[in-house]
C-alpha cells in the first residue's frame, strides 16, 4: 500500500475481500477490467522493466483495448499508484476508540489498512512498492496521489479533534505520518528480493518509523 489516489466510486475494491459491500454485475465487470489491467502490466513489469513496456502491450495482454486502459488510468503510472485502499484507511480511523490520542489513532488506522492490503495479495503489494522505489516517473506522479490520500485522512482527523481540515499542525502531522510510512515501507523492500518477511515484521518496520513522529522528532 503505498499513499495514492482513491478509484472513483464506480470503481471500488479491487477485490471482494477488500469491499465490506457486494458490487453488482456492472461493478464486478468494472473490478474485473482493472485487474485484468493491473495483472497484465505487472507481469511484463516484472518481466521486462517498466520503461520498456509500452501502454499497447499492456492492453495486447489484458485483451482491451488501449482507450480501455486509459479510461480506468489516465496515464501508465497511474496503473501502478492507482487504488482503492485510502477509503480503508478512512474507515479504520473513524473506527479507532473516541479518546485515543489522534496520532495513535492514524498510526493503527493505518497499520489495519496496510495489514489487509498485504493479506489480500503480498507479492503484487511488494512489487508496487519496488517500481515505486525504483521508476522516478513514478516517485514523481506519487505526490499528486499523496495529496488525495492527505486530505481524506486530514478529514477523518478534523473530525477527531474539532480542528479545520486546512489546520496547519494537522497538515504537519498527517503528512509526517505517510512519510514516515512510505519509508517504512521502503525499508521492507530494501530487506530483500521479495516479500521478505511476515506481517508482523512488517507491523514493527511500520511501528518504528512512525513511533519516531510520537515521541517528537528525536534520535
Amino acid at each position: 500500500m503505498a499513499p495514492a489516489r482513491t478509484a472513483s466510486a464506480d470503481d471500488t475494491a479491487a477485490g471482494a475481500d477488500l469491499s465490506p459491500a457486494k458490487p453488482g454485475l456492472r461493478e464486478r465487470k468494472k473490478i474485473q477490467t482493472r485487474q485484468a489491467i493491473r495483472t497484465a502490466a505487472y507481469h511484463l513489469f516484472e518481466e521486462q522493466g517498466y520503461d520498456a513496456t509500452p501502454v499497447d502491450q499492456i492492453a495486447d495482454e489484458a485483451e482491451v483495448s488501449p482507450s480501455t486502459v486509459f479510461r480506468y488510468f489516465p496515464t501508465k503510472e497511474d496503473i501502478v499508484l492507482t487504488d482503492e485502499y485510502d477509503a480503508l484507511v478512512e474507515d479504520a480511523l473513524r473506527g479507532r476508540p473516541a479518546g485515543e490520542p489522534p496520532v495513535a489513532a492514524l498510526r493503527e488506522a493505518l497499520y489495519a489498512s496496510l495489514a489487509r492490503v498485504y493479506q489480500a495479495d503480498a507479492t503484487e503489494t511488494f512489487q508496487r512498492l519496488r517500481l515505486i522505489r525504483e521508476v522516478p516517473a513514478l516517485r514523481g506522479r506519487l505526490s499528486e496521489h499523496s495529496a488525495d490520500t492527505a486530505w481524506l485522512l486530514r478529514r477523518a482527523l478534523a473530525e477527531r479533534t474539532g480542528r479545520a481540515e486546512d489546520d496547519l499542525e494537522l497538515r504537519i502531522v498527517t503528512g509526517a505520518m505517510l512519510g514516515a510510512l512510505m519509508e517504512a515501507m521502503y525499508s521492507w523492500v530494501d530487506s530483500g528480493p521479495g516479500p521478505a518477511g511476515t506481517l508482523e515484521d512488517l507491523r514493527a518496520l511500520v511501528t518504528r518509523a512512525l513511533g519516531v513522529l510520537e515521541r517528537g522528532l528525536t534520535l
